[in-house]
């Protein structure tokens, strides 16, 4: 083992990633985290065999300038890791912190604010790149549920190529009464269905606080949600064949928000 680099490591620290933390993987999202500084990064390890570029560089450096371990170990150091496109690098990160609900309504007062719910998305990239769009797109927040949905894990942070930094992650146990808690506050809330009469385009998002439902891609979002929706809305499709995934027909209608508010400024 290569004596480990970087301001006040410690010589002897372990090669072993804790199962008690985050691992993030891939130049990209580990070079976020460091950039961002709202998560905790413990150690970064770093394949023997990687090729050395900009971003490693980058990665070195904030890495001493923060104080944290990092070590350059075999390849085989990675196997376990064999299915993720990690780029040989992966650094143990601390979770996630979840916003309550509550505090983010408290923090979010202004008008034109936007939400975004997902009922039941159950794939990990799908949820990356939802955050990753929400973060470019300027929504404020996403809700998911605690059960019967995809959590934050390390697929999710890759995808999400570092945005899941910047944007809160709600977690609730109870989608309705999240749905019920924001209409009191006065948040408009749009559910999606494929069986909609409106299209997405209808809707004045400019003048409101909003919440925007997706559901799963074969269930969609559940009757009570739909039931509890101030507007239902869909994305018109020219044939028979409805192919959109759950997080480009997001792109569609959250980029239609976006330009409605960009043409009233």
């Amino acid at each position: 083992m290569e004596k480990p680099e970087g301001k006040n490591n410690k010589t002897n620290a372990s090669q072993h990633l804790s199962v008690e933390e985050d691992v993030i993987f891939g130049k990209n999202s580990v070079l976020e985290a460091l950039t961002s500084g709202k998560r905790e990064i413990n150690k970064i390890l770093i394949s023997k065999n990687i090729h050395t570029d900009v971003k490693i560089n980058k990665i070195k450096e904030l890495a001493q300038q923060q104080g944290i371990v990092f070590q350059f170990v075999a390849k085989e150091k990675f196997q376990a890791y064999a299915e993720f496109n990690h780029q040989g690098i992966i650094a143990q990160i601390s979770p996630i912190k979840y916003m309550d609900l509550d505090e983010f309504i408290e923090n979010n007062t202004a008008s034109n604010s936007s939400l975004v719910i997902l009922d039941g998305v159950e794939d990990s990239h799908n949820l990356g790149a939802i955050i990753r769009t929400c973060v470019c797109a300027g929504v404020d927040g996403i809700i998911i549920p605690s059960r019967r949905n995809v959590q934050v894990n390390s697929i999710v942070e890759k995808t999400s190529a570092g945005a899941i930094n910047h944007i809160p992650i709600i977690k609730v146990n109870s989608l309705v009464n999240a749905v019920q808690k924001l209409k009191d506050n006065n948040w408009w809330v749009i559910a999606t269905d494929a069986s909609a009469k409106d299209n997405y385009y209808d809707v004045k998002y400019d003048d409101m606080n909003f919440v925007i439902i997706m559901g799963a891609e074969h269930a969609g979002v559940s009757k009570s949600l739909l039931k509890a929706s101030d507007f239902v809305v869909k994305i018109p499709m020219q044939n028979s064949f409805n192919s959109l995934n759950v997080s480009n027909a997001l792109s569609a209608i959250i980029f239609e928000a976006l330009r409605q508010k960009l043409i009233k400024k």
